[in-house]
């Protein structure tokens, strides 16, 4: 049977709570535009609020699934339902800042059995997978080392990368080490060691990141994860 050729018009769900004071809520459209003219293709983008994200019914018909910044979101559960799905069905997934918490608490609670897994900015309770930073990264920019070979080290073009992040939160280290026996494999990480970035192993493109790639966007550069998001939904 012959490939089915590669679309031409993609449908991307962007799930989170729009707020337009948010930076990167601002670069977002921006990002996927420029990065749509560069691999020349038509995106069509609609922001998805997390009460809105009920049933996976919600979720089907699009390309591309991008869990946004801006936690916390008015409902958790409509993230985690987003990225379950989209981790489920194969559909290429992007995760930033908020985006990227959730992911890794989707995978705690139903791959790893981490049923408690929680976050640390909305609970006491459980098992807190998500925990504060040693040091806040609002506003901040680091160097990331990222591993040769993945998703995000391809669509870099390099294995060391300075990008800007706006959160306080991050992998607790004791989950850090149970985390490294899945299949949710740290592919970034900052200068103490700190994972900063994930991806999972045999999915088409399921990448979350703690650091806000696409506001580059709004300094008129290039947001390859954004374009390497659009690459793999057009296949």
């Amino acid at each position: 049977m012959p490939p089915l050729p590669l679309k031409q018009t993609l449908r991307v769900a962007l799930v989170g709570d729009y707020n337009p004071a948010v930076i990167a809520h601002q670069a977002i459209p921006l990002a996927l535009d420029n990065a749509a003219e560069y691999i020349d293709v038509t995106v069509d983008y609609d922001w998805l609020p997390t009460p809105e994200v009920t049933s996976p019914e919600d979720l089907v018909g699009y390309d591309a699934i991008w869990c946004v910044p801006a936690s916390p979101y008015q409902h958790e559960d409509g993230a985690f339902l987003a990225i379950r799905f989209a981790r489920e069905n194969q559909i290429p997934f992007l995760g930033t800042c908020g985006g990227f918490q959730h992911a890794i608490i989707e995978y705690a609670r139903n791959v790893m059995g981490w049923k408690d897994a929680a976050h640390a900015e909305t609970t006491s309770d459980g098992r807190l997978v998500i925990a504060p930073l040693s040091c806040s990264l609002v506003e901040k920019s680091d160097s990331i080392v990222l591993k040769p070979g993945s998703f995000i080290a391809d669509a870099y073009g390099r294995e060391r990368i300075e990008e800007g992040y706006h959160c306080n939160y991050g992998i607790a280290a004791d989950f850090a080490e149970q985390l490294s026996q899945s299949q949710l494999q740290a592919t970034g990480w900052d200068q103490q060691g700190d994972i900063r970035a994930v991806e999972l192993s045999g999915h088409p493109f399921f990448v979350a990141t703690l650091f806000q790639h696409e506001r580059n966007a709004l300094k008129d550069k290039a947001a390859p994860l954004v374009e390497a998001l659009l690459i793999a939904a057009r296949r």
